[in-house]
């Protein structure tokens, strides 16, 4: 590939990313958020998986879910992405116990910990993210609280309201398991 052809992707690649940053501000702006409040939702979105953020003034934590569509006459479908934006969270219940693997970003091995099946929280604002594949669009909503949320999305909002709080839970790790060949 010549030169110029190199440097013309780049730029055209450039100016899309440019012009996602300003919608992306503008959206921003347009849910009248703080944007540190709203950092969470980007790393969801850019990076994948649930996210938090603290700052002395506020907390806030992203928690993503992952809803598939299939259409079976057709055999297509596409998997929605809902990431749900809490300033200021606030837990109001958890129910049941769930042992489960689980890695964090800031470790470097999965541990076994116990997490809730089920949670209910609020928050001072909410934000739902919804990032539609098919048609290419991320849409931005205010809704109101309180939530529940139960299975994956629970652990996800247990494990970042810890991160919040500042006080993680430890496990077992993976090579504490023993092997069992069945035969």
């Amino acid at each position: 590939m010549e030169s110029t052809e190199y440097d013309t992707l780049n730029y055209d690649k450039l100016k899309k990313q440019l012009s996602f940053n300003f919608a992306e501000n503008k959206a921003i702006n347009d849910l009248n958020i703080k944007l540190d409040a709203f950092i969470p939702v980007l790393f969801s979105l850019k990076f994948g998986g649930d996210w938090s953020f603290k700052t002395s003034e506020l907390e806030a934590m992203a928690v993503k879910e992952k809803i598939t569509r299939y259409n079976e006459n057709t055999g297509e479908g596409y998997t929605l992405e809902r990431v749900t934006l809490f300033v200021n969270p606030c837990l109001i219940s958890n129910e049941g116990k769930i042992l489960r693997l689980e890695k964090c970003g800031a470790k470097n091995e999965r541990e076994l910990v116990e997490r809730p099946f089920r949670v209910k929280l609020d928050a001072e604002e909410i934000v739902q993210a919804e990032l539609n594949p098919k048609i290419m669009e991320i849409s931005l909503k205010r809704i109101k609280g309180p939530l529940s949320f139960s299975g994956s999305a629970a652990y996800g909002v247990s494990h970042e309201i810890e991160h919040l709080a500042g006080c993680e839970r430890t496990g077992k790790f993976l090579w504490e398991f023993k092997y069992r060949v069945q035969g």
